[in-house]
Formats: structure tokens, C-alpha cells, sequence
């Protein structure tokens, strides 16, 4: 597991920031070697780990710094909630992609760079239009009417921008993971049931989960040491629902149950096998290398994924 020294902080570019128009840089697997070089790679996962870190052996439930900044955005999330019923599924005989959704995704396209006014601080109102890149493919593509990791990729380099500009600072990132993030994973989820949105670029049965990644690096970091749960504590259904309102682990197994039917090794036979490891501390090194192998090195996964300033494809 990484240590204190191990993980940089993030730079603060705000000095130096000045807006770039987001573009593709990512086609075929050679743009995947190259990725993994620049410092658009090397912020997030520098994100990642340190948000990581500050979840080690903490619950949902812990209290835990909540600044001016962390709770505009969690009435941010609120809103986008509520606009779920503005916009009801439309009684089409689809089994997947319920076009309803393209309303909530196209008011999201409209109201974003009005709602990050007021949910960002002055001093970073010039980002917003690289910003609103991230913040706009954060929950689900219209077109396709899915939802997957690339998805949750850019909201959580939407939280990393804001952090890269002084939004937040280390205070901040328990608070991202344990409150924003979790909020996000309950608005995604009712988003993913009311709209039936596809998986998107979903290995199927041999994925980890259809939709989500970064819950289960985090949610297995919240884990590690812990008296009692251990990997396999999973496999036990009422286990699972004591424990998920603490544990995001805990809360991706149980979203599983509600809606797949049949055996749990066969339509989850990833989340099966890690299950058989012996610490969570395993569980969560694991993990953060799965998901530089699952996410960021999977061309299908961050085609989708636009560089800038804040994410600059440059060693």
C-alpha cells in the first residue's frame, strides 16, 4: 500500500491556468502508452490515491470537515436529483435507454454553466467552460442513453479540476469521497433505474461491476484493519445490508443484489473471486492497480476523455 511519501500532493495550477479548449487525444492503444506518460494521467491518479489515503479506516457515518465549497456541490447534487422528476420515463416499450433521459442530460448541457456560478468561487469562474466539459459527461451519454466508468471518470476529474485550482484543499477529501461522491453514487443509481441506462463498455459477467470502479478502490480502503468485515463478509446478504449505509463496499455489493438476479458467482464472478482474498489492505492495492487496467488503460473506456489545461496530454 502506498505511504505518506509515496503519494505527491497535488499542484495547485491556479497561478498559471488559463482556459484551453478540451480535446480527444485518445483513438487506439499506442495513445494509451502515451497517456500514461503525461501529467493529465498523473493528476488523476494522484487524486485517486490521496483521496484513498484519507478514507483508510473511515466510515461513511465518521464526522468530518464539510467546507462552504463541499456543500454547494452537494446541493448541486440535490438539484440534479430533483430534476429526475421533472422529467419521468416516457411509457416506451424499450427494454434498455429510456429516451427520457436525453431531457434530464440536455437540461444538465443547458443549466451547467449557470449552476457552476453558484457553486464555484469567483476566482474559478474562467475554468468553467473546461469544467463544464467534466461535469457534463458525468452522469451517463444521451445519445447511447448508458452509463459506465468513463462516466464516473470525469465526474471525478470534474472534483480533481476543482482541486487542481485551489477549490479544495486536503481538509476537503474525506468529505469528496465519504459525502459528495457517495451522494453521486445514489443519484447515478436512481438515474441508472429510472431511465434503464445501459452498462457502458461493460465486460459483462467478466467486468468487476456494470457501471462503477471507483467506489470499490475507496470503498475497499474504508475497509482495511477492520475488526470484524472481512473480503468474504460480503458474501453474506444480511452482512451486506447491516453495513452498506457505512461502507461504500458494501453499498455496490448490495446495489448488485437489488437488481441482478440468480447466483451471486454467476453474474458477479470478479467480485466473487476477490471476495476469497485474505485482507482488505490486498483488496485495495489490488484494486488500485485494477483500475489503472481496467479504466485508464482501456481505449474503449477513455476514448471519451477530452484534455486541457487541467489535464494536459504532456509528459
Amino acid at each position: 500500500m502506498q505511504t505518506d511519501e509515496d503519494i505527491p500532493q497535488l499542484p495547485n495550477i491556479r497561478p498559471q491556468y488559463t482556459y484551453t479548449a478540451p480535446v480527444s487525444r485518445i483513438h487506439e492503444q499506442r495513445d494509451i502508452d502515451a497517456f500514461v506518460q503525461t501529467r493529465a494521467f498523473d493528476r488523476i491518479m494522484t487524486f485517486v490515491m490521496l483521496l484513498n489515503k484519507s478514507v483508510m479506516q473511515k466510515k461513511i457515518s465518521d464526522a468530518c470537515h464539510i467546507s462552504p465549497q463541499t456543500q454547494r456541490i452537494l446541493d448541486m447534487l440535490d438539484t440534479l436529483d430533483s430534476w429526475i422528476d421533472e422529467f419521468p420515463p416516457l411509457d416506451n416499450p424499450q427494454r434498455f435507454g429510456n429516451k427520457a433521459f436525453r431531457s434530464w442530460a440536455a437540461k444538465l448541457v443547458e443549466s451547467s454553466t449557470t449552476i457552476m456560478k453558484s457553486v464555484l468561487s469567483e476566482d474559478l469562474h474562467d475554468a468553467i467552460p473546461e469544467l463544464s466539459e467534466y461535469l457534463n459527461k458525468g452522469f451517463g451519454n444521451e445519445t447511447r442513453i448508458d452509463y459506465g466508468s468513463g462516466h464516473e471518470l470525469s465526474f471525478a476529474a470534474w472534483l480533481a479540476g476543482i482541486a487542481l485550482l485551489g477549490g479544495f484543499t486536503p481538509d476537503d477529501y474525506q468529505a469528496i469521497v465519504l459525502r459528495i461522491f457517495v451522494k453521486y453514487l445514489e443519484l447515478v443509481r436512481r438515474i441508472q433505474t429510472t431511465y434503464t441506462l445501459e452498462p457502458a463498455g461493460s465486460h459483462g459477467v467478466w467486468g468487476l461491476d456494470d457501471h462503477q470502479f471507483l467506489p470499490y478502490v475507496w470503498g475497499s480502503a474504508q475497509l482495511i484493519n477492520h475488526p470484524r468485515l472481512l473480503p468474504k463478509s460480503i458474501l453474506q446478504r444480511d452482512t451486506v445490508d447491516a453495513f452498506a449505509d457505512d461502507y461504500m463496499y458494501f453499498r455496490c455489493i448490495q446495489y448488485i443484489l437489488q437488481v441482478k438476479r440468480g447466483p451471486f458467482f454467476e453474474h458477479s464472478p470478479m467480485l466473487n473471486d476477490i471476495s476469497s482474498v485474505f485482507s482488505w489492505n490486498k483488496v485495495n492495492t489490488g484494486m488500485s492497480k485494477m483500475y489503472v487496467a481496467e479504466v485508464l488503460k482501456k481505449v474503449p473506456v477513455v476514448q471519451h476523455f477530452k484534455f486541457g489545461n487541467l489535464f494536459p496530454f504532456n509528459r
